[in-house]
């Protein structure tokens, strides 16, 4: 056994080192489905760029993940196909001009679509899209009122109530929504036989939430307005403040790559947004956002991607971590120079998240390279955690590390836990209404991985149960296990990302093995071990919020489960002994295997889902190095 993961290791290694470039990050492909190739597209061909090579490219990719029934899915289990998937990628190959509406590959997919509703019943984001590009009239449900940013913080529901993220992506739909802007050029096809009913609005849950969040923002502002409906010309006044206030928003955030908050879905809504506001296309911010669009193009075989952002920061401090626990030296060049990228990539500078944490300082990181002003707690914890694991907690890195530690540490919420990327948003009002999907958007409250993980870390330097912050994260996290002692996971797919996340750090800070709670997340992992040895879990558990097995195993999900096993289990027992041998044996497997390239990371259910290219390696080699580092040291020893 111990040979055969002492070559799984050596394997992985050796292929994740060769994507480590210069500058000492690992560049590895971070994975979605067609969404961001297709609205490049759109973009490229509303702008009149005719870069036609890249444009190929994309479309080559979209055509390339079509199913044989000629539908598109976003994971491979998903029953039929996925609506908005099928008319992005429909919409995009008739815009790039490599298919033809006659083509057989495509009028299936207009059969599919027609079936399911047509464009009334595809997401938000995919309606908003379309809308832009004149294809679709704005629906009712998209249109907020822009004086909605101007409401006071002392205003139950205001602008900052929301998440970053959803900041990023709701305030470019509502300057362009309140003037119904759209846009065609010569270059732009013509779809709109695809709504099939747009005097009807979509009836989804999703959407009848929208409209409740719409019809919520409306009467705020009908409040704000009441209050200065004596002021002659006020209403007027007020909406050019508004905007100002959207713009003013907007250039703040925009990075030094040219992107929004970095996403390449928010900087595509950044650049119609700037276009509704009479900017010509030429413009230097829509000429810069093209600009970083462009950086996010990483070669996908033969094709290209257009990656949402990068995963650099966060791939680097996994990888530079897991290395260590799996041998490499601290000393290696290798390590040194990831540990001194990690050091350049540290934030300087306060971002959005002060709003809500205002006694806390710099110090933490983003996900992405580009990321200067949004960190997040779970790359903060994993550069700390591959900073102090290179032993040179002195100079330059020392204060680095002590800057990290208290960005992370202030960033607790009041309930206990930790969030992704704000501290405390976690608003009732949006939560009630912000279902189906849609509160993993609009809100940013404490999540079982987040807190799991940064216990985890803070066990890793010496905090304990004992202290009233931990005390505090146990707490949150034992109130949120689920009867059948699973956790779910907010970032990760999905119940078995959650309960290895909350185990690992409920272990790291002292809690007993024995403990009720551990236990019975035990019971449930072995009870839903596979056949072959291994885990998986499908895309599916997200949207149905219960676990739903993918009949299969993955590479990252067997090792969160074998690395969970390994925290409570003084000895390996058989159902561990074979976990470990399924994830030898995936070393072995190539990249084609649909196992392999199954995405395990989560954006939005049932519309994002992510591939990390990296995990084939980070996760399976952290979780054999701390089985052959607890049990062979362990059999030594007796």
């Amino acid at each position: 056994m111990i040979e055969k993961i002492d070559a799984a290791i050596s394997g992985m290694s050796h292929e994740a080192i060769q994507r480590q470039v210069p500058d000492g990050s690992f560049r590895f492909c971070y994975e979605s489905g067609l969404m961001t190739d297709a609205y490049m597209i759109f973009v490229l061909r509303t702008l009149l760029i005719h870069d036609e090579d890249l444009i190929q490219a994309l479309a080559e990719r979209i055509l390339s993940l079509q199913e044989p029934a000629g539908v598109w899915k976003l994971f491979h289990d998903e029953e039929e196909g996925n609506l908005s998937a099928t008319l992005e990628a429909y919409y995009a190959l008739l815009a790039s001009g490599v298919v033809k509406e006659t083509d057989e590959r495509i009028s299936t997919a207009r059969q599919f679509i027609l079936a399911k509703g047509g464009m009334n019943q595809c997401s938000l984001i995919t309606q908003a899209m379309l809308a832009l590009t004149g294809q679709y009239p704005w629906p009712a449900h998209l249109r907020f009122p822009l004086e909605f940013l101007l409401l006071p913080a002392s205003m139950p529901v205001n602008f900052y109530e929301f998440a970053g993220f959803a900041r990023a992506h709701l305030l470019p739909v509502m300057l362009a929504s309140d003037k119904t802007f759209s846009i065609k050029s010569t270059m732009t096809p013509d779809i709109s036989y695809l709504d099939v009913d747009s005097a009807m609005d979509a009836d989804s849950a999703t959407h009848r939430h929208m409209r409740s969040l719409h019809d919520l923002l409306h009467a705020s502002v009908d409040s704000l307005q009441q209050f200065f409906q004596n002021l002659k010309e006020f209403p007027q006044k007020l909406h050019e403040h508004a905007v100002a206030t959207a713009k003013q928003y907007m250039l703040e955030r925009i990075e030094t790559d040219g992107t929004f908050y970095g996403y390449a879905s928010s900087t595509y809504l950044l650049i119609y947004a700037w276009l509704s506001l009479g900017y010509p296309k030429e413009h230097d911010v829509i000429r810069k956002a093209i600009r970083g669009l462009r950086t996010l193009a990483f070669p996908a075989g033969t094709t290209i991607h257009i990656q949402n952002t990068t995963s650099t920061v966060w791939d680097t401090a996994l990888l530079t971590y897991a290395l260590q626990e799996a041998g490499m030296s601290e000393r290696s060049p290798i390590i040194r120079n990831a540990g001194r990228y990690l050091q350049s990539s540290q934030h300087n500078r306060p971002g959005d998240w002060k709003i809500h944490n205002p006694d806390g300082k710099p110090g933490g990181w983003g996900f992405s390279d580009a990321n200067t002003m949004n960190p997040d707690v779970d790359d903060t914890s994993a550069a700390l955690r591959a900073i102090r694991s290179q032993g040179i907690i002195a100079g330059s890195a020392k204060h680095a590390f002590e800057r990290g530690n208290g960005w992370l540490i202030s960033m607790q919420n009041d309930d206990g836990g930790w969030p992704a990327f704000e501290k405390n948003t976690d608003s009732p009002i949006l939560g009630s209404i912000a279902v189906d999907g849609t509160k993993n958007v609009l809100i940013d409250p404490s999540s079982v991985d987040l807190t799991g993980r940064t216990l985890d870390y803070l066990g890793s330097i010496g905090h304990s149960g004992k202290e009233p912050m931990i005390e505090k994260g146990v707490r949150w996290l034992l109130a949120h296990q689920e009867p059948n002692g699973s956790w779910y996971g907010r970032w990760g797919v999905c119940y078995i990302y959650g309960t290895w996340a909350a185990v690992t750090g409920l272990r790291a800070v002292g809690v007993d093995k024995n403990h009720p709670a551990l236990q019975k997340a035990l019971r449930w992992l072995l009870h839903i071990q596979n056949a072959d040895g291994g885990w998986g879990e499908s895309c599916k558990s997200d949207q149905v919020r219960k676990f739903v097995s993918l009949g299969s195993s993955t590479p990252s999900q067997t090792a969160w489960a074998v690395d969970a096993l390994v925290a409570i289990l003084d000895e390996p027992v058989n159902e561990l002994d074979r976990g470990i041998r399924r994830l030898t044996g995936f070393a072995e497997q190539n990249e084609s295997d649909w196992r392999i390239t199954y995405p395990t990371g989560a954006g939005l259910p049932g519309n994002f889902y992510t591939h990390y290219h990296s995990y084939r390696y980070i996760w399976p080699m952290l979780a054999l190095a701390h089985y052959k580092k607890k049990y062979q040291y362990e059999r030594r020893a007796k």
